[in-house]
């Protein structure tokens, strides 16, 4: 199937201010991509690409004065599968660990795995190791954990989400990245794209939040959030929490002043799509 993905985003800042943002699809998607990812902004900006620490696409750009508004889309091509299921996976003995799994199993700013630690192992320590204890902790945390939009905090922490039982899809992701760690399971955050594909319509869109769990020798995902297989999923960035791949980092005061995302399936209806930016608005 082909996807249609996309966003909008204006900022409004009271002086010249450097910005990082991750807001492209992660290169391992580039060669699914059809109709080619266009990025614009208004007012025109000078702006360059690097790769970060994580292989993530990254734009580097100074906002001016005023607003600024970031547009981006693309078409991909996508197998239209759920996400995989392999209850027979194993997990990897720490010390036959690849080198760069390892840091996917220590602690990072949102997720404390020795505050956590033997919570992760009273719950989850006499399960049989492997898929099924990866199941087991988005069961809970999906069980644990009331979404509501209303009470996000960008400061929260896993460990605050364990004992507030409340937060968004990055906190669901937080205490689930956490606790694999601590069971020695090395696990990733990842944000990107997920339309409602598949799936009833759930309103209006924003960037996932979700986790990859290294078993058997490839990564695999996991949402506790949904905890269910979806269709459609599109990686925009990977590290070890939200801290390393946040979507937009301003070095000084914005004030975020509109916020749209969209992704769908293009056979599906596209109401309230926007439209793409005027000829007179600059391209990346």
């Amino acid at each position: 199937m082909l996807i249609r993905y996309g966003y909008e985003i204006t900022l409004t800042c009271a002086q010249p201010t450097p910005l990082v943002c991750l807001l492209s699809v992660h290169e391992e998607r580039r060669g699914d991509i059809r109709d080619p990812e266009k990025t614009f902004t208004t007012p025109i900006t000078p702006v360059s690409t690097y790769r970060d620490l994580y292989g993530n696409r990254c734009l580097r750009l100074v906002a001016p004065r005023g607003d600024l508004m970031i547009w981006g889309d693309a078409t991909l091509e996508d197998d239209g599968r759920p996400d995989p299921v392999i209850p027979e996976a194993r997990e990897t003995p720490v010390q036959d660990l690849p080198v760069e799994c390892l840091v996917f199993l220590m602690g990072s700013r949102y997720c404390e795995t020795d505050r956590l630690s033997q919570i992760a192992w009273d719950t989850f320590g006499k399960i049989a190791p492997g898929w099924g204890r990866v199941q087991a902790v988005c069961d809970f945390v999906h069980g644990h954990i009331h979404f509501d939009y209303m009470q996000a905090r960008a400061t929260r922490s896993a460990w605050e989400v364990f004992h507030e039982r409340v937060g968004v899809c990055r906190d669901f992701a937080h205490l689930a990245v956490t606790f694999c760690r601590c069971l020695n399971i090395p696990a990733r955050y990842v944000n990107g794209h997920l339309g409602d594909i598949g799936v009833p319509d759930g309103g209006p869109m924003d960037f996932s939040a979700w986790m990859e769990v290294y078993l058997d020798g490839a990564w695999h995902t996991f949402d506790a959030r949904l905890n269910v297989p979806r269709i459609g999923r599109i990686v925009v960035a990977r590290g070890r929490d939200a801290a390393d791949v946040p979507l937009i980092n301003s070095f000084g005061p914005h004030i975020l002043k509109t916020f749209r995302v969209w992704t769908y399936a293009l056979q599906a209806p596209a109401s309230g799509f926007p439209p793409p930016p005027t000829q007179s608005e600059g391209a990346l």
